[in-house]
């Protein structure tokens, strides 16, 4: 590892150094709904498929939520869950129970039944709103149907029409939701996002142009903070906003996006590689579009510089983490130049680099990346000592959140990752960067897509092995290896590869790599 550098040669990769500029005062998002639907009652807030809801009608819908919990006994800070697929009736209990002051766990559908029941008793869920995709399992929260398939349905529990609920003053420290980490490496981390939190993701919206005239597509579940950074803004700014369908079909979200002339969307970096891949997409009239997010996952520069060549509009990449703290943003259309990075830190946020003793290092040295800004969870849910493991404190005692990621910064002060932390191969001694292994991988016309992870070794103590996804005319495993390994440096060496059909994904696209590293067999 780099020698620790001295408080002197370090410059903090941040814009606190100038003035930030004025964040608008905090404004609670249930309120601003209840304003657009005030504004403009008769204009299409929501559609999924077929249906679609006005904002008159979505206000109404969060005040028969909000009135109904309000009933039930449960308090401001409360918490409800839903593990549902998308729908205007999932938006709505979402919408309704903010404006109670309930937070809401959204919990992913692709949860096993004990992963759920863990969750649920975690958050300590009074209320379990579910479809029929969801597994049963024992619960003491009371289950409400959003998709009428049991009883009670939403409809049959609802407060009656034109209920409305008591007047609550939102505080941006009190729970706005609390988002579950993937479990891939574990038991999942219940993450408190404040209002606060959230309100600083609105605030900074306004430069990507949504607005009343905007159309979002949401091609992701909501359950995802990767969504969420995207479906509130849109909300809070009066957009419509168009609920794609629950299964993600390139060539239909492009159909889609056309029709509904969508402006924005969010996509994870494998709906963005199967969009490219389509043999009519230039086809298609996309050119409503203004601006396409990207987060989540690793995003390779050639995909970056494709979309910007034959996709309109611009191309934004959001480095973070869900637990919040310090985040880069990447303005791809401005910064041609640096597609192989994830951006810089926008102002007001503090990104720094350190060393395995918690030194800060500077630009140019490797290390883990920590951060803080103005959103940032409140803590892992009951889970103090978690918390308390992702927290780094500065010399001043200031606070920041530990990603696990290792990266650099260049000279323009753009972050490059390397690698998750757990993910680095100690080979011999030395570091390998499993994504420099992967970059070379995919520069073979017959690779399709590749990963490699550490295994154990007897003689190095760990060796690199590769995963990869064939595609048409495919050399040998041991003939790919060759290839990569000439081009690789002595201590980077693959020790083996394995073609494999498709690399196992999360719901939001990342490759579970622990799955990959399991499943090896010498």
């Amino acid at each position: 590892m780099n020698a620790a550098a001295t408080p002197a040669e370090v410059t903090p990769n941040s814009s606190t150094a100038a003035a930030p500029p004025a964040v608008p005062p905090f404004r609670a998002i249930p309120d601003l709904v209840r304003e657009h639907a005030a504004a403009r009652p008769n204009q299409t807030a929501l559609i999924q498929g077929e249906r679609s809801v006005t904002w008159s009608q979505l206000d109404a819908m969060a005040d028969r939520i909000a009135a109904s919990l309000q009933r039930d006994g449960l308090q401001p800070t409360a918490t409800v869950a839903i593990c549902s697929s998308n729908s205007l009736e999932y938006v709505a209990v979402f919408l309704g129970a903010l404006r109670a002051g309930v937070t809401v766990a959204p919990l992913a559908t692709q949860s096993s039944p004990a992963q759920l029941a863990g969750m649920v008793a975690d958050s300590g869920a009074r209320h379990f709103f579910v479809d029929r995709g969801v597994p049963a399992f024992d619960t003491d929260a009371r289950r409400i149907w959003l998709d009428a398939s049991g009883t009670p349905s939403v409809e049959q529990w609802l407060a009656p029409a034109g209920a409305r609920p008591l007047p609550v003053a939102i505080q941006p420290e009190w729970p706005f939701n609390i988002i579950y980490s993937s479990g891939t490496t574990g038991t999942p981390k219940g993450i408190v996002q404040p209002h606060g939190m959230r309100w600083m993701h609105v605030a900074r919206a306004e430069s990507y142009g949504y607005g009343p005239e905007s159309v979002t597509l949401i091609a992701t579940s909501l359950c995802s903070n990767t969504t969420l950074v995207c479906f509130f803004p849109a909300i809070a700014r009066g957009g419509c906003v168009v609920l794609a369908p629950p299964k993600f079909d390139a060539a239909a979200y492009v159909a889609l996006a056309e029709k509904v002339r969508a402006t924005h969307t969010m996509l994870v970096p494998v709906q963005y590689q199967r969009v490219m891949a389509l043999p009519d997409f230039g086809r298609h009239d996309l050119s409503s579009f203004r601006v396409k997010f990207c987060t989540s996952a690793p995003f390779h520069a050639q995909l970056k510089a494709d979309i910007l060549k034959r996709w309109p509009g611009g191309l934004v990449e959001f480095y973070g983490m869900t637990e919040g703290g310090g985040s880069c943003i990447l303005e791809a259309h401005n910064y041609p130049h640096k597609l192989h990075t994830v951006g810089k830190p926008p102002e007001g946020h503090d990104v720094r680099v350190i060393d395995e003793h918690e030194r800060e290092l500077p630009p140019g040295e490797i290390g883990e990346v920590v951060g803080r800004s103005g959103a940032m969870m409140t803590a892992y849910h009951n889970q103090p000592a978690k918390t308390r493991e992702t927290e780094w404190y500065d010399a001043q005692g200031n606070r920041y959140i530990r990603t696990g990621d290792v990266g650099r910064f260049d000279e323009d002060g753009f972050l490059t990752l390397m690698d998750r932390r757990k993910d680095m191969v100690i080979s011999g001694g030395f570091n390998v960067y499993p994504s420099d292994l992967e970059a070379v991988l995919r520069k073979h016309p017959a690779v399709a897509d590749a990963a490699v992870v550490g295994v154990p070794s007897e003689e190095w103590g760990e060796t690199p092995v590769a995963f990869v996804v064939p595609a048409a005319n495919a050399p040998a495993e041991e003939d790919l290896r060759s290839w990569a390994n000439a081009q690789l440096g002595k201590t980077q060496r693959l020790s083996a590869i394995r073609y494999i059909d498709e690399l196992p994904r999360s719901d939001i696209g990342k490759v579970l790599k622990r799955q990959l590293r399991d499943s090896y067999r010498p």
